[in-house]
C-alpha cells in the first residue's frame, strides 16, 4: 500500500465548540480540508488561558485566540504568530443588569464585585480604574473563567467582562425567562472607556507555532485556503451552515447559541486579514497595560491568505469610527430581531 499523502495538523479552540467557530468545524465537515489534503484534529482546551502556552509550546500547531493575548504570550516568550482573523472587533466590556447600581458612569462601579476571565480582564480594569481616578481596591476582581453569564445570574458578581455576541445574548435570554426587559442588559464598552477608537483587541485570529510556520509553509497556506473557503460558505448562505453546523456539534442546538451565532456573523472577517491599523492600536494599547515592552514588534502576517485582500484605507472605505457606529445600530437591530446582517465597509 502507497504511504498516505495527507498532511496532519492539531488545532486547539479558545474555547470549548461555540457557534463562531463554526468555519473551521465546516471546513472540516464539508472535505475542505480533505481537498487540501489536510487532516485536522481539532482540540476544546480545558482552560482557556492555557491555549496561547500549549500552541507556544509546540504541543498543537495552530489555534484560536484573542488579539491581545497572541501579543502579550508572545511577550511571555511563547513563540506564536496571528495568520489571520477569524472575527473582527467584537464588542467587548463591562457587562452588567439594570438595578444593579451600575450606570454608564464607570465610577459606579466602585464598591461591586467585577468578574473577569483570565489575568488580562483584571489588568484591563484595574488600567481602567485608574484612568478614572480609582484604585483596585475600589472595587473587588472576582475571577470567573468563561462563566460571567452564570455568575452574574448567581449573584456572585455585579457585573463581568464579556462580549456583545456571546455574555450579552445569554443573560438577555435569562432576563426574558424572568419576565424581564431582554434590554435590561447593558454594556460599559473598554473601547470607549480607554479611548481606544477600536474595539479590535478581542478580535479572534488564527495563530501558530512559529517553528510550525516556518517548517511548514504550504500546510499552513492549505489550511487558511480551506478555512477561507469554508467562511464563504457561512456568509454566503448563513442558514444552510448553521444547519450543516449542528450536525457537527448537536449540543449548540438552542435558542441562545442560535442568536449567538446570529450576532457573531455580523463580525465573521470575510478576507481573514490582519488589519495593520488595529494591530498598531492594540499593540500601543498592551504597552500601555504594561503588558508589552516598548519595543514590541506585532507579532502577525498575511503572508499565508493567498487571495487578494481589502484596502483598509482610501476612497471608498468606511473609516473605523463610522463603521463602529453602524456596526451598534446594525447588531441592536439584530437583537431586537434576529436573523443574518453584515456591514458594507465601502463609504
Amino acid at each position: 500500500m502507497a504511504p498516505s499523502t495527507t498532511e496532519k495538523i492539531t488545532f486547539l479552540l479558545n474555547w470549548r465548540a461555540t457557534p463562531y467557530h463554526a468555519p473551521v468545524y465546516l471546513a472540516h465537515s464539508k472535505g475542505f480540508f480533505k481537498d487540501e489534503g489536510l487532516q485536522v484534529a481539532i482540540f476544546q482546551p480545558n482552560d482557556p488561558s492555557d491555549v496561547t502556552e500549549i500552541i507556544g509550546s509546540g504541543k498543537i500547531d495552530l489555534g484560536f485566540k484573542a488579539m491581545i493575548h497572541t501579543l502579550a504570550g508572545k511577550a511571555r516568550g511563547y513563540p506564536i504568530k496571528s495568520i489571520g482573523s477569524l472575527l473582527d472587533e467584537p464588542f467587548t466590556g463591562v457587562v452588567y443588569l439594570k438595578g444593579s447600581g451600575i450606570t454608564t458612569d464607570f465610577q459606579s462601579l466602585k464598591g461591586k464585585r467585577i468578574g473577569y476571565v483570565g489575568e488580562f480582564g483584571k489588568i484591563q480594569i484595574d488600567e481602567l480604574t485608574r484612568h478614572y481616578g480609582m484604585t483596585p481596591d475600589d472595587y473587588t476582581a472576582v475571577r470567573c473563567g468563561m462563566n460571567v453569564s452564570k455568575a452574574i445570574i448567581n449573584g456572585t458578581i455585579d457585573a463581568g467582562i464579556g462580549l456583545e455576541n456571546v455574555q450579552m445574548v445569554e443573560l438577555a435570554e435569562w432576563l426574558e425567562s424572568q419576565g424581564r426587559p431582554r434590554d435590561d442588559v447593558e454594556m460599559l464598552r473598554i473601547d470607549e472607556l480607554a479611548e481606544l477608537g477600536c474595539c479590535c483587541f478581542c478580535t479572534i485570529l488564527y495563530i501558530g507555532n512559529e517553528d510550525f510556520i516556518a517548517a511548514n509553509p504550504e500546510k499552513v497556506r492549505k489550511f487558511m485556503r480551506a478555512c477561507k473557503r469554508a467562511t464563504d460558505f457561512v456568509i454566503s448562505e448563513p442558514e444552510k451552515a448553521w444547519v450543516e453546523y449542528l450536525e457537527v456539534n448537536p449540543q449548540l442546538n438552542t435558542v441562545v447559541d442560535r442568536k449567538i451565532y446570529e450576532r457573531s456573523y455580523a463580525y465573521l472577517s470575510a478576507s481573514l486579514a490582519n488589519v495593520t491599523r488595529d494591530w498598531k492600536k492594540v499593540t500601543n494599547y498592551g504597552k500601555r497595560l504594561l503588558v508589552l515592552p516598548e519595543d514590541f514588534v506585532p507579532n502577525y502576517t498575511n503572508e499565508f491568505l493567498s487571495w487578494e485582500l481589502p484596502a483598509e484605507s482610501g476612497e471608498g472605505v468606511m473609516d473605523p469610527t463610522t463603521a463602529q457606529k453602524k456596526m451598534k445600530e446594525l447588531q441592536q437591530e439584530c437583537a431586537s430581531c434576529g436573523g443574518f446582517r453584515r456591514l458594507a465597509l465601502t463609504a
